[in-house]
């Protein structure tokens, strides 16, 4: 009998070893051709709850977050790298994850138990790419920070927005139009509803409001309507211009969104 015993529990302390991982992170320090390099390399884990998106409704996903970082004393700092991992409970860390996505960012995090918030960017220009939880398909970038709220307090509805503000080497060639601003993205945990185009009539306003060192820009909802808000950056004056969009039968309401003299909302689909 008592060897019996001991030999369950040497079984369940092999089985609790083989769930154990070391995934050391690090602090490098060296000198090359006069400059001082700073290297860290950071990983993470956590363990989700369950109920996520796309997954087994009574599933746990055990996620690691890589961060790799490499600095030149004095430089500005560089845009890092960040990989995403997942994992379900009770997977050995040895088998394919059910996912691996790598990509030039700085943080990451988890909201709801449905989506990813990765920080990426620079010093001078921040954005975010919000990913699905279960699966890490990319719904949208915002050049704003990822604004969440409920549309509905009898189940909860969460509902995700952002602005992205395409760049001069963005690929759809109606985003390259002088006239653009931005796009507006209205989500689910698991898809994007809505996405609406913003333009403006004038030009030079257009190119100083979209860019990114010219300008700031914020997202907020207040009463289920949202307030975006194109502010220019010193030594400029600051010359707000903002627009409201209501949400109505959870989507943009784009119909009677109150707009500048000159601005214009549109429908829009990638």
């Amino acid at each position: 009998m008592p060897f019996i015993r001991a030999a369950l529990l040497f079984s369940a302390s092999a089985a609790l070893f083989a769930q154990q991982v070391q995934s050391p992170s690090t602090f490098t320090r060296v000198m090359k051709n006069g400059e001082e390099i700073v290297t860290i390399h950071n990983v993470a884990y956590e363990l989700t709850g369950t109920g996520i998106p796309g997954r087994p409704p009574d599933q746990h996903l055990v996620l690691r977050t890589t961060t790799q970082s490499e600095e030149v004393i004095g430089d500005i700092p560089q845009e890092g790298k960040i990989t995403l991992e997942a994992w379900p409970l009770g997977t050995p860390f040895t088998q394919k994850p059910l996912y691996s996505v790598t990509m030039n960012g700085h943080t990451a995090e988890t909201h709801e138990g449905a989506v990813w918030f990765v920080s990426r960017g620079d010093v001078d220009t921040e954005y975010w790419s919000v990913l699905k939880l279960g699966t890490a398909q990319h719904l949208f970038d915002t050049y704003t920070h990822p604004l969440f709220f409920t549309v509905s307090r009898e189940t909860l509805t969460i509902r995700y927005v952002g602005l992205d503000v395409p760049g001069s080497d963005v690929k759809d060639a109606r985003l390259k139009d002088q006239h653009v601003l931005g796009v507006l993205a209205y989500a689910s945990e698991d898809k994007v509803l809505r996405e609406a185009l913003i333009t403006s009539d004038d030009v030079k306003q257009a190119v100083i409001l979209r860019g990114y060192e010219d300008a700031t820009r914020t997202v907020a909802q207040t009463d289920l309507t949202l307030t975006i808000t194109f502010t220019e950056n010193y030594p400029s004056k600051p010359n707000p211009v903002s627009l409201k969009v209501p949400i109505v039968n959870d989507d943009l309401d784009l119909a009677h969104a109150q707009l500048p003299k000159g601005l214009h909302i549109t429908a829009f689909r990638r």
